[in-house]
């Protein structure tokens, strides 16, 4: 199983929150809720992490922070005299 640590603390998360709503709703709804949370969720943080990965693109500059292009940063490699 190549599970990250990330999701199995996520299937433990909705594990318990299905345990919690069994007081209070039948089984089968607890059940479907659980399920809808995990994969609502599984969505969300796949996306996050396509969006973070467009934004930052090849990287960052330790340096100044901007986002590096062809391997050069912009404001750190235009400067002739360092």
């Amino acid at each position: 199983m190549g599970f990250e640590r990330r999701e199995i603390l996520l299937i433990l998360g909705v594990f318990f929150l299905m345990i919690g709503l069994l007081p209070f709703v039948a089984p089968v709804y607890s059940i479907i809720i659980a399920i809808a949370t995990y994969f609502g969720i599984h969505t969300f943080v796949k996306q996050r992490k396509k969006q973070i990965q467009k934004a930052v693109g090849e990287g960052m500059c330790a340096v100044c922070g901007a986002r590096i292009n062809q391997n050069k940063c912009p404001n750190c490699d235009g400067i002739k005299g360092i």
